[in-house]
C-alpha cells in the first residue's frame, strides 16, 4: 500500500511554548492536501488519591475556556526529566505540595490527534506524603479534594471536562473495580 508522503512544512508562527506548521501531504490517490500542524513538548499528569480515596484536583484558569477548570496536577516536560513519571510526581508537588510514594502508569494519549502533536503520560499515584508547597509562581491555583465517587459523577455533570482527567478518573474507577494494583 503506498503511504501518504509529506511534501512540505512550512513554519508559520512560533510562539513561546509552540510552533505552527502548514504541511503539504500527497495521498496515495494523488490529491494533495495542506494541513495544519502544532509542535508542543510531551507532558504528564497524574491522579492523586489519598487514604481515603479522596482525590486532589487542582483549580486553575485556562485561557482556552476563559474559565477555571478542575484537572489532576499536570505539565509539561522539562528536559532535565528523565521519565514522564518525573515528570508527574514533579507536577504533584508543585500544584498540590503532595508526592506519592507508589505510582502506576494508565497510558499515554494523543490530545488532539487531528492538530497537535503532544502526547500525555497519565498516572495514578497513592501513599501520599505531604511536604512544602513549591508552587510555580506563574500559576494561579487552589487544591480541591474530592470524594472519588463525586468526582465521576462530576465528569458526568460537566463539572470536570478535562481529557486527562476524566481518563485518570475513569481509569481509576475501573483499576478499583478490577482490583488492579490494590
Amino acid at each position: 500500500m503506498k503511504k501518504t508522503k509529506r511534501l512540505d512544512r512550512i513554519l508559520k508562527y512560533e510562539a513561546h511554548r509552540v510552533k505552527v506548521y502548514e504541511d503539504v501531504l500527497e495521498f496515495p490517490d494523488g490529491t494533495v492536501r495542506h494541513y495544519d500542524y502544532v509542535k508542543n513538548r510531551d507532558g504528564a499528569a497524574i491522579l492523586l488519591v489519598d487514604e481515603e480515596e479522596k482525590v486532589l484536583l487542582v483549580r486553575q484558569y485556562r485561557n482556552v475556556e476563559d474559565d477555571f477548570t478542575l484537572e489532576i496536577p499536570a505539565g509539561v516536560m522539562d528536559p532535565e526529566d528523565a521519565t514522564p513519571e518525573v515528570t508527574a510526581v514533579r507536577e504533584a508537588k508543585e500544584e498540590t505540595g503532595f508526592y506519592p510514594q507508589k505510582v502506576f502508569p494508565v497510558g499515554r494519549v494523543l490530545n488532539a490527534a487531528g492538530l497537535f502533536d503532544e502526547h500525555t503520560s497519565i498516572f495514578l499515584g497513592t501513599e501520599l506524603v505531604e511536604e512544602k508547597l513549591e508552587a510555580d509562581p506563574e500559576e494561579s491555583i487552589e487544591v480541591v479534594r474530592v470524594p472519588f465517587r463525586e468526582a465521576v459523577q462530576m465528569i458526568y455533570d460537566g463539572a470536570i471536562i478535562d481529557g486527562k482527567t476524566i481518563i485518570a478518573l475513569l481509569a481509576f474507577q475501573d483499576v478499583k473495580n478490577r482490583k488492579i494494583f490494590f
